[in-house]
């Protein structure tokens, strides 16, 4: 380990490994596979680039897009590691000549997608080269229960199982239940894995939901708070990005946008002027971003409800990836729920993994709807715990807790009488006394509750059973036309022997023109961008250091053609705005910074030091 701490200081420039980032590069160098479940950011591809420097032979990398690959082989190449991709965007004779030089062993590293896998001319070929390590991220997508299951994963058991002797293979990702961690290592057949889990929690980021409202006014809203920094707004299909993006150019806001059904230059061109900070924001369908290494993204925007808790995580991760602060926002109306559920019945899948991702989608509409921690929500359904965060629209909201005991037995008593077998909808109905003739059908008019929330919306009354099915007094069935259905949970509330307390509702409308909160589940924010850590205030004089250094590293990125993240991330060039170094020496000292990276770029970053 004393190598490999060496070269940790050498090409990326810091003294110590990250939370299990050393139990995970160990066990590698001994020769293990591995499952290493980390949340972004956490530095999940360190801990198979610095075996790959260490071992004798070739270290493999599985990665989904190209995008990421162009990114990792860009910074791996920065840092003095060799390293190149193999993808569809070589010509046949840059192909050959890779071929030739990976054999000649002139790179350490190699990224492939997992589609090159099927080739059985490219598998006899790598027999001929010693492969030490394949490393496989975004390994949740070999789970048939992950959200973004790609058959061709499939594929590097194969592989595995052909190359003699057999490498080593670490799997990586940084969202899975326990489901899909055991699919993972099935389907890749690690041979007694040592599985680290360092925790799903983000500690850097805050999260709130916003229900109700113009979505449209709390985008501005959001955007104008982060002004001038990096950011993704999600929307959940075509036409709402299209209509957003278009919103948005005609607010003077400057946005690319990204979705299948552009041309594919269109989407690349409109990558790189995100990637390269030539725009801010990015209006884009789930088909952007999976493995985005973009560091300096401060916030993340769902227009949409996603279609699961681990869709949500893996992008509203993408924020704060440098481990600086960033906000992740979702913005929920239940028309959300009705595009969900049409996208499920046009998608592929037999009726189980329908079922699957009905009850999936149940478990995002009630981290919408969630009373508590929005943080300790997400944590929980991938089966981990974690303090309060403190931060999350939740934990920062005051709104008074209202006593809600009568209200929700009126419900419990609906949907009993209903014989639990309708859906939200027709309950709200029930109570509030509508009139219509499928009511009259069942004889629910002349159930005892009738009627008896005459007085309140049916937005309000359908609401107020979503934050009790949140709570766990009710659950939605996983099917298409989802049921209400009572669990144990409601037999102490009727008994008298407990209280149920719901955080008081505002609407996001009636706040607009003055209030500090939005809508009440994960309302009363404090977001990152207002709550940046006072360590982490440079003052006016140092921000505008940390303004010429940025834009010394914008025109070495052009120069370079990489992304400006791949020269210094946002948190590098920070510290050493606070350390202000003025030889070589001292820049050694700033923690990201690598000996080649010094090398090549140090002069320049002092001059302007010394200038300022």
């Amino acid at each position: 380990m004393e190598q490999a701490r060496a070269a940790l200081r050498t090409y990326f420039g810091y003294d110590s490994f990250r939370q299990g980032q050393e139990e995970l590069v160990g066990a590698i160098l001994e020769g293990r596979d591995v499952l290493g479940i980390m949340p972004t950011g956490a530095g999940k591809s360190v801990c198979y680039q610095i075996p790959a420097v260490l071992l004798p032979g070739l270290t493999i990398v599985v990665s989904p897009l190209i995008s990421l690959m162009k990114d990792q082989v860009d910074a791996l190449n920065e840092n003095g590691i060799p390293a190149a991709l193999l993808n569809s965007t070589l010509t046949a004779a840059e192909m050959n000549r890779r071929y030739r030089d990976i054999e000649a062993g002139r790179y350490r590293v190699v990224y492939i997608a997992p589609e090159r896998l099927e080739s059985d001319r490219f598998t006899e070929w790598l027999g001929r080269v010693e492969v030490s390590l394949v490393a496989v991220d975004e390994a949740h997508c070999i789970s048939q229960w992950g959200h973004d299951f790609r058959p061709s994963y499939l594929s590097v058991a194969r592989l595995t199982d052909r190359l003699e002797p057999r490498p080593v293979v670490a799997a990586f990702t940084a969202t899975a239940t326990p489901e899909v961690r055991e699919d993972i290592a099935k389907r890749l057949r690690l041979q007694e894995p040592l599985r680290v889990t360092t925790g799903y929690a983000r500690k850097n980021l805050s999260f709130r939901v916003v229900r109700g409202g113009d979505k449209r006014r709390e985008l501005l809203r959001c955007l104008q708070e982060h002004e001038g920094e990096a950011g993704v707004v999600y929307a959940s299909t075509r036409k709402e990005v299209e209509e957003c993006h278009a919103f948005l150019g005609k607010q003077g806001i400057r946005a690319g946008k990204y979705h299948a059904g552009l041309e594919e230059r269109e989407r690349a061109d409109a990558q790189d002027a995100f990637l390269r900070d030539d725009i801010q924001v990015m209006v884009a369908t789930n088909a952007f971003g999976m493995g985005i290494d973009k560091s300096n993204v401060r916030f993340v925007i769902h227009y949409n409800l996603p279609k699961n808790v681990e869709a949500y995580y893996q992008e509203a991760g993408r924020a704060g990836r440098d481990g600086a602060p960033g906000e992740c926002i979702l913005l929920y109306s239940p028309q959300d729920t009705v595009t969900q559920k049409f996208l499920i019945e046009q998608g592929e899948g037999d009726e189980e993994r329908k079922k699957t991702a009905y009850r999936q989608l149940n478990d995002m509409v009630q981290y919408a709807f969630s009373q508590e921690c929005l943080q300790q929500a997400i944590v929980a359904y991938f089966g981990d715990t974690c303090e309060p965060c403190g931060k999350c629209g939740n934990c920062l909201d005051t709104e008074e807790r209202l006593d809600v005991t009568e209200a929700a037995k009126v419900v419990f008593a609906c949907v009993a009488g209903m014989r639990q077998r309708f859906g939200v909808s027709l309950t709200a109905k029930v109570l509030r006394g509508s009139g219509e003739a499928k009511i009259r059908q069942f004889g629910f008019d002349r159930l005892p509750v009738y009627g008896r929330m005459s007085g309140r919306s049916e937005k309000d009354i359908v609401g107020l059973i979503q934050a009790l099915a949140a709570q766990g007094y009710m659950r939605v069935t996983d099917s298409a036309y989802p049921v209400v259905t009572l669990t144990a949970k409601v037999r102490a509330v009727l008994d008298g022997e407990e209280r149920v307390y719901r955080r008081a509702e505002r609407s996001a409308d009636a706040e607009a023109s003055g209030g500090t909160g939005y809508s009440r589940s994960g309302s009363g924010m404090g977001s990152a961008r207002r709550g940046r850590p006072a360590d982490d205030d440079l003052g006016a004089e140092g921000e505008a250091l940390f303004a010429k250094l940025k834009t010394l590293r914008k025109s070495l990125a052009d120069r370079e053609n990489v992304p400006p993240f791949v020269i210094f991330h946002d948190a590098t060039l920070r510290e050493i705005c606070r350390v202000r170094p003025t030889t070589e020496r001292a820049l050694k000292d700033v923690k990201g910074i690598g000996e080649a990276k010094i090398a090549k770029y140090g002069k320049a970053f002092l001059d302007v030091i010394r200038e300022h």
